[in-house]
């Protein structure tokens, strides 16, 4: 499982115009399921998009959580975070879990973030949606549960 973890000021999701999902200030996260993920995945992506340390303290380091701050989370399925592009000018999706096992990973890792107590909100899976975000710092983090990178 893959994330891409921005710290925001502001997120919005948009699916034909409606607003579906928006925070004010915290973490915008995209979520690609692969085909061999599961329940470790999960917990391991929920637990650092919860508890990396990426706001500022009192002194301005980075050294406070989401949590820490009471900001909220906009987490967004994004398949194409699986593509490979080693190959070709055209992106492989053969890694990219199929719908059916992707939403219900992708649903397990909102609730893993919702029960830290945070504010969340989602986009529509399977969706094409319009992502709005102003990035704070910025501050762009890549994760991998398998820790390739």
């Amino acid at each position: 499982m893959r994330a891409v973890v921005q710290r925001v000021a502001r997120a919005a999701v948009r699916v034909g115009g409606q607003l579906e999902g928006e925070i004010a200030g915290g973490l915008l996260a995209f979520v690609g399921v692969a085909n061999e993920d599961g329940p470790r995945d999960v917990e391991y992506i929920a637990a650092r998009i919860r508890d990396l340390r990426i706001f500022p303290d009192a002194d301005g380091r980075m050294n406070r959580s989401v949590v820490e701050t009471g900001g909220g989370v906009l987490l967004v399925s994004q398949f194409t975070l699986n593509a490979d592009c080693r190959k070709g000018r055209r992106p492989s999706f053969d890694d990219a879990a199929p719908p059916h096992l992707a939403r219900a990973l992708y649903e397990d890792v909102v609730r893993a973030v919702r029960a830290a107590g945070l504010q969340v909100a989602t986009g529509v899976f399977q969706a094409d949606m319009q992502v709005e975000l102003i990035n704070d710092g910025p501050v762009t983090i890549l994760l991998d549960s398998r820790k390739t990178f």
